[in-house]
């Protein structure tokens, strides 16, 4: 396949239900689709992941079912192979071009949006069903959560307060890790993350090894920053990105599911002797709730509404969901 036949591929399939599906205005970068027309989008893609995997895949109350992976996450792993051998034909060409004798260079998939939209359970599901192609390819998974400032770093930098807004990563190691991705080496290790402690596990890593797909989830990966004057090279996280999602909800939605899953963690992890979190188990259900709510007022919103939601319109394909917890629209970038 040539990266002209694989480029007019992806735009069959992307237009394919166009004369019926709700369209944005002209001036939208976006084809938008319901859950009934994008599910037609699926083909004869095979259902490859069993109801007791699902259910194994899904985070603290952010439930997902067969059928949703059928409607939804099918036609999207169906788009993504398709996008997955174009990018490969063309680096296959231009390595061709360029004399160049380099290894295979992994696609990399930025999946962003808030605390409790559901990430973590996308994010898993979308791994599950890529790896399962014809052609088994290795599909590794990481999260942000690693590139945050230690606490001790946050505390002294006063920031405690701002963990999870952009300034509370440590950007320059995240675009190193994924240089070194993007440059083939064959491993490459990430710092790891404990929701338990709340914190970097000290001398702890995680090692990536030569995967063809990566998947990196985190609330600000398509975060940009300001531009220096005189055109000097400033690369952001999402410059490495082959493809993009957004998982996106209104806001009253989302926050529901925090509060509901901050009741969950009370009577779960929280309880455990060594969770940064630990004194929370002992609050009443009322002051659980009031405490979610300032967390999620003084932190979670302004992180939402001043760097997370603004970079929606950057992502390449955004899964709305309603009330439920179900995605019920799509909006595809046009090509």
């Amino acid at each position: 396949m040539t990266p002209a036949e694989a480029a007019t591929q992806i735009g069959l399939i992307a237009s394919k239900a166009a004369d019926t599906a709700p369209q944005e205005g002209s001036l939208s970068p976006y084809r938008i689709y319901d859950v009934e027309h994008w599910a037609k989008l699926r083909a004869d893609t095979p259902m490859t992941l069993s109801i007791n995997e699902i259910r194994r895949m899904q985070g603290l109350n952010d439930p997902i079912s067969v059928e949703e992976v059928e409607l939804v996450y099918l036609p999207l792993a169906r788009l993504l192979f398709h996008y997955v051998k174009a990018t490969q034909t063309l680096f296959q060409a231009t390595a061709q071009f360029l004399d160049l004798k380099d290894s295979k260079v992994p696609f990399i998939i930025g999946l962003a949006g808030s605390v409790s939209a559901g990430k973590s359970t996308t994010a898993r599901v979308l791994q599950a069903l890529l790896a399962r192609w014809p052609s088994m390819p290795k599909v590794d998974l990481i999260t942000t959560d690693g590139f945050l400032y230690p606490n001790a770093v946050l505390q002294a930098e006063g920031l405690m307060e701002r963990k999870g807004f952009p300034e509370s990563y440590d950007v320059g190691a995240l675009l190193r890790f994924l240089t070194d991705i993007k440059a083939g080496r064959k491993s490459t290790t990430a710092p790891l993350y404990s929701h338990l402690i709340y914190d970097v596990v000290p001398n702890e890593t995680i090692t990536i090894s030569n995967p063809d797909i990566l998947i990196l989830e985190g609330l600000n990966v398509l975060q940009v920053r300001d531009l220096p004057p005189g055109g000097d090279s400033v690369p952001f996280v999402s410059d490495f990105f082959d493809f993009s999602i957004y998982l996106d909800a209104d806001e009253a939605f989302v926050q529901q599911w925090y509060r509901e899953r901050f009741l969950r963690l009370r009577e779960t992890a929280f309880r455990d002797p060594k969770s940064f979190f630990r004194t929370f188990a002992e609050l009443s259900e009322q002051d659980a709730l009031a405490k979610a709510d300032d967390i999620w007022a003084r932190i979670n919103r302004p992180n939402l509404l001043e760097n997370i939601l603004p970079t929606r319109q950057r992502a390449d394909l955004i899964l709305r969901k309603g009330a439920d917890h179900r995605i019920d629209q799509v909006a595809l970038r046009r090509l």
